[in-house]
């Protein structure tokens, strides 16, 4: 998923994946955190390109934004089971 890189200030969070077994299961939680994401107070936009290893961007107004998305308790989940 591509989207225009915002105009700056801002600030990007950049994480790589392996892809194993369940791409499906994968690409559904990545739209559950993308929906999720996009309700997010600070959140611009995100950038996403994936071939064997899976690289995102995501895009924030300010760092207190990037602190309040690593607690929310969904995508908290979403990264144990990614893991």
């Amino acid at each position: 998923m591509l989207a225009d890189t915002p105009e700056p200030p801002y600030y990007a969070v950049i994480f790589t994946s392996l892809m194993r077994d369940d791409s499906a299961g994968y690409a559904a939680m990545a739209n559950k955190m993308l929906t999720l994401a996009q309700d997010q107070p600070g959140f611009l936009g995100v950038e996403s390109a994936r071939e064997e290893i899976g690289i995102t961007v995501s895009y924030w107004a300010d760092l207190e934004a990037i602190r309040a998305w690593k607690r929310d308790i969904d995508h908290r989940e979403a990264q144990r089971l990614g893991r």
